[in-house]
């Protein structure tokens, strides 16, 4: 220690061998000039601590010789006060920073809820160098030679193909699945077509071929080829498609191809594909080629309905299928009809009789008219002659009117669902046209309630949108307002970094309506209850004396409202006039909605509260802030009298002390000379009446006054008598 200063020791080891040094120092602090120990340290030498204790140990350590290393000690005992150090000011931070979220929540920005990082951009290209240097040399092509008995020959190399068009390599690079979704697998609903159009070639064609004369031996093998291509499609719907058609068990949705493949083979669509494809052909060595015995290829009936079905699902207006399919049933009895009447003509002999088939002009054009006119019943037909004629005619009556009959009514079902919701608006329309009608409501007012119908009709389609949506399940109603609503939502300011989840939850609660030109959104003094999201079109808030003067336009994505379901309490009103300037259709949140979803989202609550916070703050003008002060300096009027001290007063009149306030008075009397130096209050503007006492022994005189004093001496009272029998008190 020489000098004030703390000089380390080097302490050398007694072994010789031995080449350690170990320091002793005791750890100082500069500060003003002067040495200080670490624990008299303030807190405002922390900032400067690293730095200054670290050269004061490299100074420590040179200062007997220079050129001496420091020993590990020596360095060690710099590294924990480092750290000592940093972590010291770590604790203190951490400690502003809860004391600050203590004393006001909303400010502390620890926990409220982060937003996704961006993703970092990706590193630029490094620069590209001299192409002269850097682009790799071309390798020359290397011929090749076959050695063929010691004379080269030269392989020549086929030529590259050119690249394949687009379409043509997503079909080469196309891979069958393994497992197929019968429900949702577009690939498979073309499938579906090719077997449908197999099923429909034999369903037209082997009744036509049975019974008309279209089938000749020049045109055998064609006939025989596309029998054979439809058989084919069979056999690959059943080998390879509906093998691999996916099935829930349990809830369970079935990929395994063995398990898929057991479950087709236990169906009766596996049944009946199996005996549609019973080679009955082998039956031509005996009859030759007889159309009828491929009727077995009818019996995969099953293809075609679902066909239907899944055709219908994807279609955007199903019903026009419907229609056509329902018209195809009216055109195959007539079909079938036009077929049995060709054979029983041929039956009875072709222009035998008036009722049959001359065998004239297109045959089977003639037939189809000739069962046109009995399906339907037109009449005009020529009378059958034989039994056979007739029994012929009565059932193609009896069917006829049996068959029509029901493709009406199915036809009358199949536009009445496609119509429904066009005969709902309809029903809506004319019943409030009728209310107001009877009601006497002004023309004005009704126009605009039928363009609201007619603008709503275009535009959603339906009337209300919940009617629709109330039937789904909750998670696929959160599913549909996501995709049609969260591109919207998702823009407005007011919602950015908020929970993601509470911002589905808050798309179910919104409703959308639809504001004509002119019509008020909301107006200035209304209490507030409800936010208004733009979805579609344009809104003004306008001021002024007719209510014409346009402040700002608000468009599209915008939002307006939200102060009244941010601001704490209720009662809030409308600060602005907000007027639809066209058609404007606006989604709409109720507080109570909101309210009711922020309790399950605590950090986007206190997200929003902070908003509302500053928006309510930068609203606020500074005359109101200046008043509030002014008020508050202000000194509070002076309190009445307790009434309890009132009440006192009477019931001690009533009780009759005139003899107290007299000895009162007999000893104040002195005091009111300049003893007590208080002065005499004067007569007070208050009157206060006593009932008349009983006379006593008067000691005092009606001229003099009766003067009493509290004991806090802070209030006196006199008392002068006016009428015998009565005082005054003032």
């Amino acid at each position: 220690m020489e000098g004030g200063r703390n000089i380390p020791q080097i302490i050398t080891s007694q072994d010789p061998l031995s080449i350690s040094l170990t320091v002793s120092l005791a750890p100082v602090t500069k500060h003003s000039g002067s040495l200080l120990p670490v624990e008299e340290r303030s807190a405002e030498d922390d900032d400067v601590f690293g730095v200054d204790d670290l050269e004061m140990q490299t100074g420590l350590l040179t200062v007997e010789d220079e050129d001496r290393p420091a020993s590990a000690a020596s360095y060690g005992s710099v590294i924990v006060h480092e750290r000592v150090t940093t972590l010291v000011k770590l604790f203190k931070a951490r400690t502003v920073r809860k004391r600050e979220k203590l004393m006001d929540p909303d400010d502390s920005e620890e926990d409220s809820p982060q937003t996704t990082p961006a993703k970092a951009p990706p590193p630029p290209p490094p620069p590209e160098e001299d192409k002269d240097i850097s682009a790799p040399v071309e390798e020359e092509e290397v011929e090749e030679y076959w050695d063929f008995y010691g004379y080269p020959i030269k392989i020549l190399k086929l030529p590259k193909m050119p690249p394949l068009p687009s379409w043509l390599q997503t079909i080469v690079d196309f891979r069958f699945p393994s497992s197929i979704d019968p429900y949702t697998d577009l690939v498979y609903v073309v499938w579906l077509f090719f077997v449908m159009m197999a099923w429909n070639w034999n369903v037209w064609l082997i009744p036509v071929r049975w019974a008309f004369p279209y089938q000749t031996a020049d045109n055998i093998y064609w006939w025989l080829f596309m029998d054979y291509t439809c058989d084919l499609i069979y056999i690959t719907d059943i080998l390879v498609f509906q093998p691999r058609l996916e099935f829930v068990r349990g809830g369970d949705i079935v990929c395994d191809k063995k398990d898929m493949r057991d479950n087709y083979m236990t169906t009766e669509r596996f049944k009946m594909d199996c005996i549609s494809m019973f080679p009955m052909e082998i039956f031509y060595y005996f009859t030759g080629v007889n159309s009828l015995l491929r009727f077995p290829r009818l019996l995969k009936y099953m293809a075609f309905f679902e066909f239907n079905d899944r055709l219908e699902a994807v279609m955007k207006k199903a019903y026009i299928y419907r229609v056509i399919l329902t018209t195809s049933y009216l055109l195959y009895s007539l079909h079938i009809n036009a077929c049995l009447f060709y054979w029983g003509s041929d039956y009875e002999g072709l222009g035998s009789t008036k009722w049959v088939y001359n065998g004239k002009g297109n045959s089977y054009i003639r037939c189809y008219y000739f069962a046109v006119k009995t399906l339907i019943t037109i009449g005009g037909l020529p009378d059958p002659t034989t039994v056979f004629e007739i029994t012929f005619q009565l059932v193609n009556y009896f069917v006829g009117v049996f068959a029509f009959s029901i493709m009406i009514g199915q036809m009358r079902d199949v536009v009445g669902a496609a119509t429904a919701g066009q005969n709902y608006y309809r029903a809506c329309m004319d019943n409030t046209i009728k209310y107001m009608t009877s009601y006497h409501i002004p023309t004005e007012v009704q126009n605009r309630v039928k363009t609201w119908y007619d603008y709503t009709w275009q535009i959603q389609g339906m009337l209300d949108e919940q009617e629709l949506l109330i039937q789904l399940p909750d998670k696929m109603r959160m599913d549909m307002a996501v995709d049609v609503n969260y591109s919207i939502v998702s823009k407005v300011a007011l919602f950015q970094g908020c929970d993601r989840q509470m911002i589905f939850d808050m798309l179910m609660r919104l409703k959308s309506v639809v504001y004509l030109p002119g019509d008020f959104v909301c107006k200035k003094g209304e209490i507030g209850r409800e936010m208004y999201i733009i979805k579609q079109g344009e809104v003004q808030v306008v001021g002024g004396p007719d209510l014409k003067t346009v402040f700002v336009t608000i468009r599209a994505g915008s939002v307006f409202g939200e102060i009244s379901l941010l601001a704490g309490g209720g009662g809030n009103r409308r600060t602005a006039n907000v007027m639809a300037h066209g058609f404007a259709n606006l989604f709409i949140l109720d507080k109570r909605d909101l309210s009711d979803i922020l309790v399950h989202y605590p950090e986007s609550q206190k997200l929003l509260r902070k908003k509302a916070k500053k928006m309510l703050t930068k609203d606020k003008k500074p005359e109101e802030k200046a008043e509030a002060k002014e008020t508050a300096e202000v000194i509070p009027d002076r309190p009445e009298t307790p009434k309890l001290f009132k009440a006192a007063l009477v019931v001690t009149e009533q009780a009759g002390i005139k003899g107290t306030f007299a000895k009162l008075k007999e000893g104040y009397k002195p005091a009111e000379t300049g003893s007590s130096g208080l002065p005499i209050p004067p007569p007070s503007l208050m009157v206060h009446r006593r009932s008349p006492i009983p006379p006593t022994d008067a000691r005092v005189e009606d001229d003099e006054d009766a003067v009493s004093e509290t004991t806090d001496s802070m209030m006196l009272i006199r008392m002068t008598r006016r009428h015998k029998g009565e005082e005054l008190l003032y």
